[in-house]
């Protein structure tokens, strides 16, 4: 009788260790930093597929999506800073409930326009400068064995996938890499899109390789984002593997672990 007891016990025991380390898990989570892994090139060469970042949850405040399955019961934002142009920023797609990771590059009432693969803001050009080429192996990549489109095309497997690569800057004197695929793809000329009062305009890296603000909702675009969507800043890469298996530690991108997010 006594084992018996003693084994109810430990079971117990158990349940309670692993109950309050969910709870302790799962606030952690909702209210300081929440993992993202990057799961397609779009931000490319910010991130790179396989990359696991850390979101700060804390830089925009709170709202419902800072939960997992949109369960606080919060209205709006709460307890927020305003985001900068230029930050890397994790939020929750409207329509389809996907969390995304993107540049924000237009704030309330700014104009955006791209004029032939250049990016303008408030009707001035925001400056490029060339920054040699970004080279890559074409091969599937990560879980989802994506493969990547390439400047060079028509690339065989295991040749050198080559992508264009500029040092863009924005309005407050933040720089960042963007890459360049098409000469004259859809997204390199569009109309003129002024940000809404309380919305937001992303547009990923990879310029070419992007679906972003500047495609509607409705075809599976981004559109202008409500603040309300925001879940948190990209800081930091904390691990980063280029394999379709986490654990296929000859494919970790070591040079990559902790590397601040520009």
């Amino acid at each position: 009788m006594a084992s018996k007891e003693k084994t109810g016990d430990s079971l117990w025991d158990w349940i309670k260790t692993l109950f309050w380390a969910l709870l302790i898990a799962g606030v952690f989570r909702t209210l300081f930093f929440q993992p993202f892994w990057i799961p397609s090139e779009s931000m490319k060469d910010t991130l790179l597929i396989g990359d696991f970042v850390f979101v700060n949850k804390m830089a925009y405040g709170y709202s419902r999506y800072s939960c997992p399955f949109a369960m606080c019961p919060i209205e709006g934002r709460i307890m927020g800073s305003e985001p900068e142009r230029g930050d890397v920023v994790v939020f929750r797609h409207p329509v389809n409930g996907s969390d995304m990771i993107k540049r924000l590059i237009g704030l309330p009432g700014d104009t955006i326009q791209m004029k032939d693969g250049v990016l303008w803001i408030n009707g001035q050009e925001v400056p490029q400068q060339p920054d040699g080429i970004f080279e890559e192996i074409y091969e599937p990549q990560g879980p989802m064995a994506n493969l990547p489109r390439c400047e060079n095309a028509p690339v065989g497997q295991g040749g050198v996938c080559t992508r264009s690569r500029f040092i863009e800057t924005l309005p407050n004197g933040r720089s960042h890499s963007v890459l360049n695929i098409d000469s004259n793809g859809y997204g390199d000329n569009t109309d003129v899109f002024t940000v809404p009062p309380g919305q937001y305009f992303f547009m990923g890296d990879n310029r070419d390789n992007s679906t972003d603000s500047r495609y509607s909702q409705t075809v599976g675009g981004v559109g202008f984002l409500p603040a309300e969507f925001l879940i948190g800043r990209a800081d930091r890469i904390v691990f980063s593997s280029a394999g379709s298996r986490m654990w296929f530690f000859w494919t970790w991108r070591a040079d990559r672990f902790f590397k601040a997010i520009e």
